[in-house]
């Protein structure tokens, strides 16, 4: 290959390349990593960039020369992690990279057990097929924490000055500075050590699984091929639905499981595997509020595990009330699940979760993880020989029913700001006939209503989108909250 000149001279390093002549995008992370639109902001070069950045700050951390870079299913996914590779390689590094999709889990499990200085997932999570993201893992197991990702932002560099197309990934694999992770064999080793997979296959009950296209499909055929597989085949584009595992984007699943007659529990999972939805064996959703509460149920009621219980500023205030029965210290901390794992890794943790359907659990790695969770309730209901609504029920044998719902508003960066600004200075005080009681303002606007009713406005981290959320004791009340929300609010 010949080489490209650099400043007007012939460079002698054969990795030089000219530098751009446009201006640099700012590269900033959201809540969960940093995601754009391919091809317009989400390009080859600003993938490199990052990638840069972040050898450079586990240069300065002393860190292990070690990285583990893998991508979910989406479009462009192997392309965007072989440049990551690539970046990694010329800075010295020992790369491990995944041939296939892989979850995020599945990264974050190698980033801790491969002994890296670092974990790369090219994914978008459950954002629109438009997107592709880049999420940061650290050694621990799970998220990059909020002070090394800010660090990370200010090392990317406007520019490198190296040509990827000259770095030969083959000839990297042949001196062993490349290698192969074998990251679905690590996690199914680690599923086979800690459930009892002979007591959910051989328990009578049907189970579905619905994988929304993503890279979850691979473990769950790999460990149950017997069970319903949905959206389980080869689809980049998630058939134009993004894979958010909430009740408006999976009502094909839910039909199948109300036609079906027979499967007593369908599990889903969102792009890249770290969210979870369930239903039950009559279609019907169940949101991670409920699941919070089954985990912490089971795994301290029943199990008899202990440690204290980590939760997002949106979930649903039942979780308080199952702490104070079980004597559980309960922290409650940001939107963003890399808020919970700087509680997981130091602290003893039983569940850490959040509104979104992201949950870590003990015994495992301080991530979110779909699948696990998803297991979880499968062994309880095996184990127990109850159906997934019995189970519930002994949730509100304790807390009481409730109702969660949430309502995104894709509205106009102006109308959003504006929205934005009139909760900061405190202008609402009502919404339509539900008068406001109290305000917390620690991760956006939680109006509280009455002791077991609020509603909350937060902009969203990763989306133009501002999220309105609402918890009463019946999904109807829940609705009309959120209802009365948005006429107040002017959306």
């Amino acid at each position: 290959m010949s080489i490209r000149p650099y400043n007007g001279f012939a460079a002698a390093n054969p990795y030089i390349r000219p530098k751009p002549t446009r201006m640099a995008l700012p590269i900033k992370f959201g809540t969960d990593g940093w995601r754009a639109m391919i091809a317009r902001e989400f390009t080859v070069e600003n993938v490199a960039r990052i990638a840069h950045g972040t050898a450079d700050w586990v240069k300065n951390q002393k860190l292990p020369l070690v990285a583990v870079v893998g991508h979910d299913c989406r479009f462009g996914g192997p392309l965007f992690a072989e440049t990551v590779a690539k970046v990694f390689l010329y800075n010295g590094f020992e790369v491990h990279l995944s041939e296939g999709p892989v979850t995020t889990p599945m990264v974050s499990l190698g980033a801790k057990e491969l002994n890296t200085g670092i974990g790369v997932i090219i994914t978008a999570s459950h954002n629109p097929p438009t997107d592709n993201g880049f999420k940061l893992k650290g050694n621990h197991g799970g998220p990059l924490l909020e002070a090394d990702v800010k660090a990370v932002e200010k090392l990317i560099p406007d520019e490198y000055e190296f040509d990827l197309d000259a770095i030969d990934l083959d000839s990297y694999s042949e001196t062993g500075k490349l290698k192969k992770a074998e990251l679905e064999d690590m996690f199914v080793a680690k599923v086979e050590a800690n459930f009892d997979l002979d007591a959910i296959r051989n328990s009578k009950m049907e189970f579905a699984y619905d994988a929304m296209y993503g890279s979850g499909q691979f473990v769950m055929r790999r460990l149950f091929p017997d069970i319903t597989l949905v959206h389980c085949e080869h689809n980049p584009l998630f058939d134009g639905i993004s894979p958010e595992p909430i009740l408006k984007n999976l009502g094909e699943f839910a039909e199948i499981i109300k036609l079906s007659g027979d499967i007593d529990c369908g599990l889903a999972n969102d792009g890249d595997a770290d969210r979870i939805a369930l239903f039950d064996g009559e279609g019907n959703y169940v949101d991670s509020h409920h699941i919070l509460l089954l985990l912490i149920h089971y795994l301290h009621k029943v199990k008899g595990w202990n440690g204290k219980v980590g939760t997002g500023f949106s979930s649903t205030i039942k979780i308080n009330q199952m702490c104070e029965k079980y004597e559980l210290d309960l922290d409650v901390v940001k939107i963003g699940f890399k808020h919970l794992c700087g509680i997981m890794i130091t602290e003893d943790v039983l569940v850490g979760g959040e509104e979104s359907g992201g949950i870590a659990v003990k015994g495992h790695i301080p991530e979110r993880d779909g699948s696990w969770n998803g297991l979880i309730i499968w062994e309880f209901m095996a184990k127990s020989g109850k159906s997934l609504r019995e189970l519930i029920q002994e949730v509100y044998d304790v807390v009481g029913e409730f109702a969660f719902e949430r309502n995104d508003l894709r509205i106009a960066q102006s109308l959003k700001e504006e929205i934005v600004a009139k909760c900061a200075t405190g202008e609402f005080d009502h919404f339509g006939k539900y008068n406001v009681i109290k305000i917390d303002d620690m991760d956006g606007w939680k109006y509280w209503l009455s002791d077991h009713e609020w509603v909350m406005i937060r902009p969203s981290g990763t989306e133009p989108v501002l999220r309105t959320y609402a918890e009463a004791k019946t999904k109807e009340d829940a609705l009309a909250i959120l209802e009365a929300c948005r006429v107040q609010i002017g959306a």
